[in-house]
């Protein structure tokens, strides 16, 4: 049996000047903050991204201070997934089409700078119009179940709405706030929605720019301009006090719709 003799802590321990080792620790640090970056990096691009919702157009689903993951995989990825958007490509990668009354954030083509959230309510081949305040889809009426007043804040001043829950063809049930009947935006053409495109529309019928209005940013919505559906909001905040008000933090904050996931 063979034994060997340890030798004592310090004998044969060179000493490192404090220069070398603060080098070293230098270069941990920059290392461990390179990984990090990456790691930040690779999420923001493969897995979810957080989106602040800044408007009410999807009032009552969404309101305005809510933050929300969105999920960057689950269509697959365009250029668009990418951080800043580099035209490296066109179409998608792994693409999938969403489902109807999904979710979801995307790019307009007429200011694709910006993020914008709605609902799909038309895939390639549908028809969707709207006669008189109502949805048709495919030439069938979209029913609807009345739920009642709705008092909608998110522009202002408050503005008395009409809740309902809309059935839509494939059994999503969502709701929508409706404040007049009259007007383009509820007496529209008959669209039909081209291959590869997606029609979508605001919850708040009456107060969102969508795929209604062809002559603006939106129109028909490419498959290629989509970021990814809405799944979770993770925190929501009602700002109606000035920021340095810090004991009404507490009591802004929406408890309720904290981890909330979207219909």
């Amino acid at each position: 049996m063979a034994f060997f003799r340890q030798k004592s802590s310090s004998a044969g321990r060179k000493a490192v000047p404090a220069a070398q080792r603060k080098s070293a620790s230098t270069v941990e640090f920059i290392k461990t903050v390179v990984y990090a970056g990456l790691i930040a990096v690779g999420i923001h691009t493969f897995l979810v991204e957080p989106f602040f919702i800044p408007s009410g157009s999807m009032v009552p689903t969404m309101l305005v201070g809510d933050y929300l993951f969105v999920n960057k995989f689950a269509y697959g990825y365009s250029h668009y997934s990418l951080p800043f958007s580099p035209d490296l490509f066109s179409g998608r990668i792994f693409g999938s089409m969403p489902k109807m009354g999904q979710v979801i954030v995307f790019r307009p083509p007429g200011d694709p700078s910006e993020d914008y959230i709605k609902r799909v309510i038309g895939l390639p081949g549908d028809t969707v119009q709207m006669t008189a305040g109502r949805l048709y889809i495919n030439g069938k009426l979209v029913p609807q179940t009345l739920m009642g007043n709705y008092t909608d804040t998110s522009s202002g001043g408050p503005v008395v709405a009409t809740e309902y829950v809309e059935h839509l063809p494939d059994g999503k049930n969502h709701p929508i706030l409706k404040e007049t009947d009259q007007g383009f935006a509820n007496n529209t053409p008959l669209y039909t929605v081209p291959a590869g495109d997606l029609f979508v529309m605001g919850d708040n019928r009456d107060d969102s720019e969508d795929s209604r209005f062809m002559d603006g940013p939106v129109g028909y919505v490419p498959m290629e301009n989509v970021v990814g559906p809405a799944d979770l909001i993770f925190f929501s905040i009602d700002l109606r006090h000035p920021f340095y008000e810090v004991w009404e933090w507490p009591l802004e904050i929406r408890w309720g719709r904290l981890f909330k996931i979207i219909n």
